[in-house]
């Protein structure tokens, strides 16, 4: 009959689309619908008979919601979190301790009904009140977001970060640039994939006020973090055009509701503060609902609270141009779909303030990558030249990598990506590499180092991986005796290529270079 739970993510739809994506989704739906009740109605084993009806509960329901009611109205006027949160359990403590001491109350069916009994009325005091009023927990109405505060550049050696705060909800995001040797390595059901932009998000106790275990990433926080992954994915910038691997980590330092979304700005800050060029900044926000007989609230940024309390979870990020991301999960049967519009047009407000207030910190990304990360340089070079830049077993460009500082990455259509905080280190890896898939050419001068010295020349290398042969009588201009009266091996030599024969052997001359100025001597 309608929508139970939607997840997409999208290339900047108007609400509109968006809508109609859902709609035509849950039509195409229906058939595979059917064909489930048909096995269901088939196959499915009976089900199992409610527990029977405690006798007397409801009366004991009853007298708990008016002992209680008082207490949770009073708690419930509390905007703060942790004090609403104790003002509750007191109100808890409080009737259970007075229905207790009351001799006339049946005491083991107290037991049995009081923990669900008193959730059930805390839910619908908070909801009715919401519907009745018009106004929440923290005192809000129904479409104001909370307080938002955003600051960039909050860590100075990161190559970007961001600290965003909406309420009681508060994201530290950090963005590291790395090379395509940081790309993670994803074994998919489609098989294997290198990803260039990674999102992780980490929720630690802490942050909602408790003290636990750091143990292995749960199943919340993956789901998290790729949820934020899909809302800023379609705007970032292609391989080509910025050929870093993006790494974001979000830190939850306090949470009262979506820090999803929280990460989700906290990260578009961040990467813009670190210069990645991305298309438009991203903002998220949660969207909740209370579905009564009495009626239908929609409300904007919604507590921890109202989450718990309410009747859907749904979650729209976004730019000022559309809908990147959008995940709706149920706790009703469903939703028509003039809720769904509702609930997108409310979300569209809200998204737009709170891209106004991330704008107050940073609205575009950085000219250049910050100082701390690395420059990386691309070009082209041969693709028969690649062996000659990799070496026998790696090692001429473990070689280079390892005298320069540089990072190195090869691709198989030649192109050569250098990779070095310090641009001293990147222009030398670039020469090396370039000289060792340069062709040499007749009439250049180069500088080389002598290699071995014999009886009828010296043997030089020059450009890297090139040896050609000075003849003993082009040594000098004077007559030469012996090839170590004017080079030894290791020495730096200035030479010109004055020919190659027909077996591709280089001969080279130093007589006619000027070895002070590397300039030729004019005869």
């Amino acid at each position: 009959d309608g929508v139970l739970m939607v997840e997409s993510e999208a290339s900047e739809l108007s609400e509109e689309i968006m809508l109609s994506a859902v709609s035509f989704g849950h039509k195409a739906f229906q058939p595979v619908i059917e064909a489930i009740i048909e096995l269901a109605e088939a196959c499915a084993k009976e089900p199992r008979p409610l527990p029977e009806e405690i006798p007397g509960a409801d009366d004991m329901i009853a007298m708990i919601g008016e002992k209680a009611e008082s207490g949770l109205r009073d708690a419930y006027g509390i905007s703060d979190k942790m004090d609403r949160q104790a003002a509750v359990s007191a109100a808890k403590d409080s009737v259970r301790s007075a229905l207790e001491a009351d001799t006339s109350v049946d005491q083991d069916l107290l037991g049995e009904v009081f923990g669900d009994a008193f959730k059930k009325i805390e839910k619908h005091i908070v909801r009715l009140d919401i519907i009745k009023t018009g106004k929440r927990i923290d005192g809000r109405d129904t479409k104001t977001v909370r307080p938002i505060a955003a600051e960039i550049g909050v860590l100075s050696r990161a190559h970007g970060s961001a600290l965003f705060t909406r309420g009681e909800t508060q994201a530290v995001a950090v963005t590291t640039l790395g090379t395509g040797q940081d790309e993670q390595r994803v074994d998919s059901l489609a098989g294997q994939y290198f990803e260039n932009f990674m999102l992780h998000y980490n929720f630690p106790p802490y942050s909602v006020g408790e003290a636990g275990r750091f143990g292995f990433t749960g199943r919340r926080e993956v789901g998290h973090g790729k949820l934020a992954w899909r809302a800023l994915h379609p705007v970032m910038p292609s391989k080509d055009d910025f050929p870093y691997t993006i790494r974001v980590v979000s830190e939850i330092t306090e949470s009262n509701g979506s820090s999803s979304m929280a990460s989700v700005c906290g990260a578009s800050l961040s990467m813009m503060d670190a210069g990645v060029p991305m298309q438009r900044p991203v903002a998220g926000i949660a969207m909740g609902l209370i579905k009564e007989d009495e009626g239908v609230a929609i409300l904007s940024d919604i507590l921890g609270d109202e989450d718990h309390l309410g009747d859907m979870d749904f979650k729209v990020a976004g730019t000022d141009q559309g809908i990147t991301s959008l995940q709706m999960d149920l706790k009703i049967t469903s939703i028509n779909e003039e809720i769904m519009k509702d609930a997108l047009a409310q979300a569209n407000e809200g998204r737009m303030h709170i891209l106004g207030e991330m704008a107050k910190a940073i609205d575009t990304s950085r000219a250049e990558v910050n100082q701390n990360a690395p420059r990386i340089t691309a070009f082209k070079i041969n693709k028969d030249k690649i062996r000659d830049v990799i070496g026998p077993g790696g090692k001429m460009i473990r070689e280079i990598s390892e005298t320069t500082g540089a990072k190195i990455d090869i691709e198989d259509d030649g192109t050569v990506k250098v990779a070095a905080v310090d641009e001293t280190a990147a222009e030398a890896a670039i020469k090396w590499i370039k000289d060792l898939t340069a062709v040499p050419e007749v009439g250049v001068i180069y500088t080389g180092k002598v290699v071995k010295t014999v009886d009828f020349g010296a043997f030089v290398n020059f450009m890297g991986a090139k040896d050609g042969l000075v003849h003993i009588s082009e040594l000098a201009p004077q007559r030469v005796e012996k090839t170590t009266d004017i080079v030894n091996e290791g020495d730096q030599v200035k030479v010109k290529l004055i020919g190659i024969d027909d077996r591709g052997k280089i001969k080279l001359s130093m007589k006619v270079v000027d070895q002070e100025t590397g300039e030729e001597i004019a005869k």
